[in-house]
Order: structure tokens, then sequence, then C-alpha cells
């Protein structure tokens, strides 16, 4: 392990996707930083969560977890005082409130979020669409994406469409450059399930500066250089204009609040 990676441990007595999505969320909101996440997920020993919680301890890391088996969460925070270790509940305070407000009592059986019902598989179903689409790897799917997300390099397409394909819809996120002619297919597709992602110039170039410092490459080439990507921002811009679709600044917009946006969107356009 590399000692400038931060190290977090997702441990979960379900699949732990739920603590996952808020630590991805959290870490979206430190660019540029080098993060490893290790998940454990259907921890139902005690052995195994002692196991995990020293090795989180020794590469100086802290664990987040959703579990919901109260032995398991006395053991967890026991070992968190004996290891000295930083622990971080993430679904305790919530089951506490729907106690103290609605004087209700938790069933304590893990995963019955992820039961298999059908929404389950749909989520499921679209992250595995999405992944497969990536960076425009199958243009082919276009017409079976519930959303196409357009934009240049470094506007955060990936993680988005990720985000989103846990809400359950399908995503393909084609790259926006200059050099390369748009696929056909979009200007077939209805404008509702397209969005056009941009971002200030300046941003844009602090972004790709530290992407290419943190990949050791040399300063200074045309890929980080601010004339470029005004290139490329009024490529897009232009773009966007002809296919008619909606445009989304997302500077400064974290992963989240972009999608909310984005599921509004669609909303607005299934009403009308």
């Amino acid at each position: 392990m590399e000692p400038s990676s931060h190290f977090i441990t997702i441990c979960s007595d379900s699949i732990g996707d739920t603590a996952e999505a808020v630590v991805q969320a959290v870490i979206h909101q430190f660019q540029n930083r080098p993060v490893t996440i290790r998940r454990y997920g259907n921890v139902r020993q005690e052995d195994e969560l002692r196991r995990l919680m020293e090795e989180t301890a020794k590469l100086h890391g802290f664990v987040a977890y959703t579990l919901v088996q109260p032995e398991l969460r006395e053991v967890i925070r026991e070992e968190a005082v004996r290891l000295d270790l930083r622990i971080v509940d993430l679904m305790g305070p919530m089951m506490q409130a729907f106690i103290d407000t609605f004087d209700g009592a938790p069933t304590a059986r893990p995963g019955l979020l992820h039961q298999l019902d059908e929404s389950y598989f749909r989520r499921i179903e679209a992250i595995e669409f999405t992944v497969a689409c990536d960076d425009g790897r199958d243009l082919g799917a276009l017409p079976k994406a519930d959303i196409v997300l357009l934009g240049m390099s470094r506007t955060s397409k990936t993680p988005l469409g990720i985000f989103l394909a846990h809400r359950g819809k399908k995503v393909v996120n084609v790259p926006v450059v200059p050099e390369m002619a748009p696929p056909a297919q979009l200007f077939s597709l209805p404008t509702s399930r397209l969005i056009g992602l941009t971002m200030k110039p300046e941003t844009m170039l602090k972004i790709r500066s530290e992407r290419l410092r943190m990949l050791g490459l040399p300063e200074g080439s045309q890929y980080a250089s601010l004339e470029r990507i005004r290139e490329e921002i009024d490529y897009a811009s232009a773009l966007y204009s002809k296919l008619g679709c909606p445009v989304i600044d997302i500077t400064n917009k974290a992963i989240e609040e972009t999608a909310g946006i984005i599921m509004g969107y669609i909303a607005d356009s299934q009403e009308s």
C-alpha cells in the first residue's frame, strides 16, 4: 500500500453498496486525493470484523459501516476504542431517529434494502450497461440508453454515469472532441435523453493540469492549455446547440447535485 494513499474500509452485513455510494460521494468533494477503498460485504462473524478493523488500523485509515445486527455494532465500537480507530456509522443515526420519532423498532435483519425485487435487478442491469458503455465504448447501445452524457475530458462523465446508474438509469457517455465527428445516432435520439456537460475554462485548466501532475507527465501540453480548452468548449457548445439538448455547467457542482438536475429534466420530460 502506498503511504500517500488514503485508506477507507467499507464494512457491511449486507452487500455494502449503500455505504460505498456515500463514501464515493464524499471522495468526489476532495479532488485529486489518492484513496484506496476496500469493501467487505456480508460480514456476519465477529472474528472477521476484528480482522478487518486491525488491518485498517495498520494502514491508518478509517471504517465506514452499515451494520444492523446489534452484536456486530457492539463489537465494532469496542474494537474502535481498542485500536484507536475512527469509525463512521452510516445507518445507526438514521435508525435511532426513526425509533425516537416514530416509536418503532428495527428488524435487525441485514440486506432488507437489497432483497431481490424488480427494482434491485433494474439497478444492477443499469450499472452493468453503464460500465460497458463508458467513454463511448459501445455506441451501438445509444438507442437503449435512458441518458446520454456528452462532454469534454474531465467533465465527470464516468462518475456521474455510475451515480445515475445506481438510480436505475442506463447511461452512455460520449466524449466530445473537435477531431472526432459526433456519432450520427445522436441526432435521431429524443433531446430529452441528451445532456451536454460543460465547465468554466479556468476550472478545467486547473483540473487537467493537476491530472498531468498526478500522472507524472510534463506540464505545458496542449491538453492542459487554456487555448485548447476554450476550443473544446466552443466546439461542444456548438454541438449541443445543434442537438438542442440541455446543457449543465458543472463548475463547482457535486456529482449528486448534477445528477439531481438531470433527474429533474427527465421527470419534466415525462410529464410533458
